[in-house]
């Protein structure tokens, strides 16, 4: 790339993830910390996937949508994780122009499809809450894998936008990505483009995937409430409380370090790698712990294949 900014698109060959800027004794602590999360994200939703495929309890919508969503948590941080901690240890840190591409594209996909899984997520509990007698025909096996397969529909489209959209801007002021993976709004900030139209197509691509799933969230928990509290039964209540909280807990933390990324301003990006932190690699971590602690069937599930492999050795 030139000097000057007459650098475009087609002359860049690769990009530099700066990734914390921290003191070099530091990186070994983060290595380790990110090793420990990541061993702990693949445990756990690896250890979820078994128990839901191998125990024939779990074939309900509602874990049919869990399994989904411990899939999606895999891939997502194993998007940025792997790259991330390699970079520990490098001295370049560079990324080639084509996997920051394919970070960019298979991370939107999944962040994008957890959202609208979530949304399904939250439909199947007031189906299941506002109206049992009709649960089981309503959410039928079509219209489970239709959701699921919505989902991924809206986060493939959204991800070829966003994506397309990002690397078609000239990058020209630098090739230093201040980040620990490949993120549109860091990719912004290398560009010398006018940002005006890229930025309110991004608002508005925003809006039509974070109001819709926000909607069907809220609108969810609303006829919930309002039909617990007409329980008699203080079991009743408690049962179903105790169904709709793991699911509140997985979207709070979600979509409250998504909001505080995006919302803090460009001036403090160390703060928005400690929120992408977050999403990318906390959230898939506590997501199974939330279900698993949460969940009477997945605790016994699990201390059923334990029982069956002591019995083994």
């Amino acid at each position: 790339m030139g000097d000057r900014g007459t650098s475009n698109l087609s002359e860049v060959t690769d990009f530099i993830l700066i990734g914390f800027q921290v003191r070099p004794e530091l990186h070994i602590l983060l290595f380790l910390l990110f090793l420990l999360v990541y061993a702990m994200v693949l445990l756990g939703n690896v250890g979820m996937m078994a128990i839901i495929v191998t125990d024939p309890r779990l074939n309900t919508p509602m874990y049919f949508f869990l399994g989904n969503l411990s899939f999606i948590d895999l891939f997502y941080s194993s998007v940025i994780a792997p790259k991330a901690m390699i970079n520990f240890w490098s001295e370049s840190k560079s990324i080639s122009f084509a996997g920051c591409v394919t970070q960019l594209f298979l991370f939107a996909l999944f962040i994008v499809t957890e959202g609208f899984l979530l949304a399904a997520m939250a439909y199947d509990r007031f189906i299941a809450i506002c109206n049992p007698l009709l649960y089981s025909v309503q959410m039928s096996t079509r219209l489970c894998t239709q959701l699921v397969a919505g989902s991924y529909f809206c986060g493939c489209i959204s991800s070829v936008l966003q994506t397309s959209m990002t690397f078609t801007l000239s990058f020209c002021s630098s090739r230093a990505i201040d980040h620990f993976y490949c993120d549109s709004r860091p990719l912004q900030r290398l560009s010398c483009s006018d940002l005006f139209i890229y930025k309110m197509i991004s608002f508005f691509l925003s809006c039509i995937i974070i109001l819709p799933t926000i909607i069907v969230i809220v609108v969810s928990y609303m006829y919930i409430v309002s039909t617990v509290l007409k329980m008699c039964s203080s079991e009743g209540r408690k049962k179903a409380f105790s169904t709709c909280s793991s699911h509140l807990g997985v979207v709070s933390v979600l979509y409250g370090a998504v909001f505080f990324m995006y919302l803090t301003p460009d001036r403090f990006p160390e703060l928005s790698k400690v929120a992408s932190l977050c999403y990318t690699l906390v959230t898939p971590m506590l997501n199974p712990l939330i279900y698993s602690l949460r969940n009477k069937d997945v605790k016994e599930a699990l201390k059923k294949i334990l029982e069956k492999k002591n019995t083994i050795f």
